[in-house]
């Protein structure tokens, strides 16, 4: 009996991992989540990000419009800002994370109709409420819910933008 035990602690120091490498399979699946989760924010980031600079382009086209857009255009920031990566406790995102992130379509011109430049932006923010509404699906549980609370301000912005307020 005496050299069943000795043996069993001998085979518990003998360098061997009795969890068959799951520690390592582990941490690469948390590497691997939180990869996933800061190209997601990249990408909504900068979605976000579109919308601003989308609003520039209109203020600059329609400077009258400045105190009606201008709290819109700052929550836009906020938003760009608060989904972006962590810098400090993201780890490298992958080549994938770093492509271009997808975006609303970048402003060609904007419209010289003060309501058909409004028009374009309800289209646009209900666009990027759209995107980080289908994001839900994939996103950790912090992130999703920040992306729905971003979600549904967008969904606020477009229906102030549409008119109907």
């Amino acid at each position: 009996m005496t050299g069943v035990a000795a043996a069993g602690l001998l085979t518990g120091c003998s360098g061997e991992r009795s969890d068959g490498g799951t520690r390592a399979s582990v941490t690469g699946a948390r590497d691997k989540a939180a990869r996933a989760e800061a190209a997601l924010r990249l990408r909504t980031s900068a979605a976000s990000q579109a919308l601003v600079t989308q609003y520039d382009a209109v203020l600059a086209m329609h400077p009258t419009l400045r105190t009606r857009l201008a709290p819109l255009r700052d929550q836009a920031t906020q938003h760009a800002t608060a989904l972006a990566p962590a810098p400090t406790t993201s780890p490298a995102p992958s080549a994938s994370a770093t492509a271009t992130p997808a975006a609303p379509a970048a402003v060609s011109t904007v419209a010289s109709d003060a309501d058909e430049a409004l028009k374009s932006l309800a289209a646009a923010e209900q666009r990027t409420s759209d995107a980080q509404l289908a994001a839900l699906a994939t996103a950790p549980p912090e992130l999703a819910r920040l992306l729905a609370s971003v979600a549904a301000s967008n969904a606020g912005h477009a229906f102030l933008l549409g008119g109907g307020a």
